[in-house]
């Protein structure tokens, strides 16, 4: 009897061993949707390890994990729980279950992340490619009701497209990468003392110092919740501010260039002449929604809690450290 399609398909994929790292820090409303999506992969589980890394929590993430831990093993799923108490950073995290690890290949996502029941198998296949050393998957937003929410998914506002077109160099989120082991043993670990910026720096380091590529897999979708309150947004834009200096000082990449009070008052009062109306109609007609309406002055808003932290950021000296995976050869 001839091999089905199907089991041809299933011979030609790639399988190799993968750990799967992912930080935790007050994961307790996270964590069981994130487990469920653990367990729902289709990668095989005899080749996959997940390592979810407690970056000292203070609520009941570690309880959570525990009983996780137990569940797993009786579902033949190879879950671990680890501790990192000593550097508050979720890549100091991600540093400690890369140590622990044992795969060929590590694969990163966020606890507030939920990974879709292909994401790893479509994330690793890439890998198969023997020049390939990255792969970034593509994030997309969780439903949300809040005007915020709605409004980063609007503006596609994880998406690594954004970040794969950076003009420096191209780079993944961590909320949706892999990386060959080997590679990692080349240029170092994540910088542990970094608060931010810490997945360009990487992918950044690892084009300057070397040969491997990065590939992008627009199938390999990780689910992403958005900032649901105003407070929120304000805090996760100015964090991209900071992240522009880090990197900055790290790299010598272009600052974003200040707005001014002129080109705000430009934007609003077109705005409010054209844009308002506009939109005001399409809404009426049922083409349009309160968010599309008030999209520029949410952009304003970002734009300006971006410059403010670009602006009050310093980059720490501790930041400048790589932790090795091995001792670097002399």
């Amino acid at each position: 009897m001839s091999p089905s399609p199907v089991n041809n398909l299933f011979n030609l994929l790639f399988f190799p061993q993968v750990s799967v790292i992912i930080p935790v820090y007050n994961g307790e409303s996270d964590l069981p949707d994130l487990i469920s999506c653990l367990k729902a992969q289709t990668y095989p589980p005899e080749q996959v390890e997940y390592l979810l890394v407690d970056n000292n929590s203070r609520d009941r993430t570690q309880l959570i994990l525990e009983q996780a831990v137990q569940e797993a093993a009786a579902q033949g799923l190879r879950l671990h729980t680890l501790m990192e108490n000593k550097v508050q950073s979720s890549y100091a995290a991600r540093n400690t279950g890369i140590r622990a690890s044992n795969g060929e290949i590590l694969a990163f996502t966020d606890a507030d992340c939920r990974p879709q029941p292909t994401w790893l198998e479509t994330l690793i296949q890439p890998f198969a490619n023997p020049k390939v050393g990255m792969v970034a998957g593509e994030i997309i937003a969780l439903p949300g009701t809040t005007l915020w929410e709605q409004h980063a998914d609007r503006e596609k506002a994880l998406s690594q497209q954004h970040t794969l077109d950076h003009p420096f160099y191209p780079y993944g989120q961590t909320a949706n990468l892999g990386i060959r082991r080997q590679v990692l043993e080349q240029v170092g670990l994540f910088r542990p003392y970094l608060t931010t910026g810490g997945d360009a720096d990487m992918c950044w380091r690892i084009q300057m110092q070397t040969d491997w590529q990065l590939q992008f897999a627009p199938t390999a979708l990780v689910q992403h919740r958005h900032r649901r309150s105003l407070q929120e947004l304000k805090s996760q834009w100015q964090r991209y501010g900071r992240s522009n200096r880090y990197l900055h000082e790290l790299h010598g990449v272009d600052l974003r260039p200040e707005v001014t009070t002129k080109d705000y008052l430009y934007q609003l009062v077109r705005w409010m002449v054209k844009e308002v109306p506009i939109n005001s109609v399409k809404a009426i007609a049922g083409k349009a929604r309160l968010v599309d309406i008030v999209s520029t002055p949410i952009n304003l808003f970002n734009v300006r809690a971006r410059a403010a932290g670009q602006r009050e950021a310093k980059l720490p000296e501790s930041a400048k450290e790589i932790e090795w995976l091995q001792p670097p050869s002399e």
